[in-house]
């Protein structure tokens, strides 16, 4: 037979107030990540609505619109450029309406 101790049951612990973090640095430096992320979609924004404009605007137009929202709303520095894929987002979608009105398709070509 085997002796075994026993041990009274502990009390639930209350939930305990997130602290701050230990390294100031740390949230110095992911702010740094959030605003080059918000940097790297103000450029994509400008490429997908560049590119939008020869092809495929009728996915390449919506996706530099939000992308150029997002960064906006991340506190980009390259607010230009954001505003700038906002603008050929917009423009993609105007090309693909006037489009879609001429030839009442949604594929075009240069060689016409």
């Amino acid at each position: 037979m085997q002796l075994t101790a026993r041990t009274a049951p502990t009390a639930p612990t209350a939930p305990t107030a997130p602290t701050a973090p230990a390294d100031p640095a740390a949230t110095e430096r992911s702010r740094r990540v959030g605003l080059r992320d918000a940097d790297g979609m103000a450029v994509a924004s400008f490429v997908l609505g560049l590119v939008g404009l020869l092809a495929m605007n009728i996915l390449l137009g919506p996706a530099a619109l939000v992308l150029a929202t997002l960064a906006l709303r991340g506190g980009t520095t390259r607010r230009f450029r954001a505003w700038l894929g906002f603008g050929l987002g917009v423009a993609d979608l105007v090309v693909l309406a006037t489009v879609v009105d001429l030839n009442n398709s949604i594929s075009w070509s240069f060689g016409g």
